[in-house]
């Protein structure tokens, strides 16, 4: 049995008009992905469907956090998510997804699995760079941050290094001075 199957869609049958989905994303999710980065996910994606009499409007809005890991501490910290898209499905001789916000779906097609388009909406939708936010505002007490304070280079004041500087660049700074 396909574990994904939930994420199917049926559009055949279904009225011209607006229809809402709501889908619960969790860790087993990704486990079908293979996308281990995550420690824990709780999103809500709703899914806006709005059929029309020759094509599909998708609008996708997720919300909820994910647990991730700091790239500078390896702290574990809720990452909050909030991300949206929009997909057009229109109907064509045969499947053609090249386009990200057109699908082109074979006109013999009933349903649309939208399972894909969750896993890149969440995945795409988070930073880079993942920071915890105690490491921003400096209230996270971390070992790993402690040593690496203390093996980042120093500041050098220039105040207590006597350079043999040029005498004609000293002049030189003077004139930038003097404007």
């Amino acid at each position: 049995m396909n574990p994904l199957k939930a994420f199917d869609i049926q559009f055949v049958g279904l009225k011209v008009g607006e229809h809402i989905y709501k889908f619960e994303i969790d860790y087993k999710f990704f486990e079908y992905f293979q996308y281990d980065d995550f420690n824990n996910v709780s999103i809500i994606v709703d899914v806006n469907l709005v059929k029309k009499s020759s094509f599909l409007e998708l609008n996708f809005l997720a919300n909820g956090s994910v647990n991730v890991n700091c790239d500078l501490t390896n702290e574990s910290y809720d990452e909050k998510l909030h991300a949206s898209f929009n997909l057009v499905v229109n109907f064509g001789d045969k499947y053609n997804d090249e386009n990200d916000q057109i699908l082109i779906l074979p006109h013999g097609e009933y349903e649309i699995n939208v399972a894909h388009y969750i896993y890149e909406l969440i995945v795409l939708s988070l930073p880079q760079k993942r920071v915890h936010p105690g490491v921003e505002d400096g209230t996270l007490d971390s070992d790993i941050l402690k040593r690496l304070e203390d093996l980042s280079p120093k500041s050098v004041k220039s105040s207590t290094i006597k350079e043999d500087i040029d005498p004609r660049w000293e002049k030189l700074k003077k004139l930038i001075t003097e404007k």
